[in-house]
C-alpha cells in the first residue's frame, strides 16, 4: 500500500482518541490510538464522514492501538460502512484485536464488515 506523506491527527480530549490520516494511493488509512466510546464517537464519526466526502475508493480503519470499543463505536462503524456502499467505496476494518471482534462476533458484525489483520492485507482487497 503506497503510503504517502499526508497526514492529519485529531484528539478526543476526554478519552484520548488519536486520530491520524494518511492518503494511500487509492484512498485514505486512518489510524485509531485509544478507546472508542461514547465521548468520542460523535467525533470520529464526524471526521469519518468528512472522509467520505471525498470518495475515496478505499477507506482503511487501522484499529491495532484501540483496546476497547462500546456500542457507540460499533454505531459509528455501521453508519460509515453504509455510506460506504451507497457510494461504491471499500470499507475496511483491519488490525482488530480479540476485545474488539469479540464485540463484532456477539453483534454478527464479523459477517458483514471486511475485517483483515493489517493494514498491508487491506491494500489487496
Amino acid at each position: 500500500m503506497d503510503v504517502q506523506a499526508t497526514a492529519s491527527q485529531q484528539m478526543c480530549k476526554d478519552e484520548q482518541l488519536d486520530i491520524r490520516t494518511e492518503n494511500i494511493s487509492d484512498g485514505i488509512l486512518v489510524r485509531l490510538t485509544g478507546a472508542i466510546t461514547m465521548s468520542c464517537a460523535a467525533m470520529l464519526r464526524q471526521r469519518l464522514r468528512t472522509m467520505q466526502k471525498s470518495r475515496p475508493a478505499r477507506l482503511v480503519i487501522d484499529l491495532g492501538a484501540v483496546p476497547h470499543m462500546d456500542t457507540s463505536g460499533v454505531a459509528t462503524f455501521v453508519e460509515v460502512l453504509q455510506n460506504a456502499r451507497r457510494t461504491d467505496s471499500r470499507f475496511i476494518l483491519c488490525a482488530v484485536n480479540d476485545h474488539v471482534r469479540g464485540i463484532l462476533e456477539i453483534s454478527r458484525l464479523d459477517t458483514v464488515f471486511s475485517i483483515v489483520d493489517s493494514v498491508e492485507e487491506a491494500s489487496v482487497l
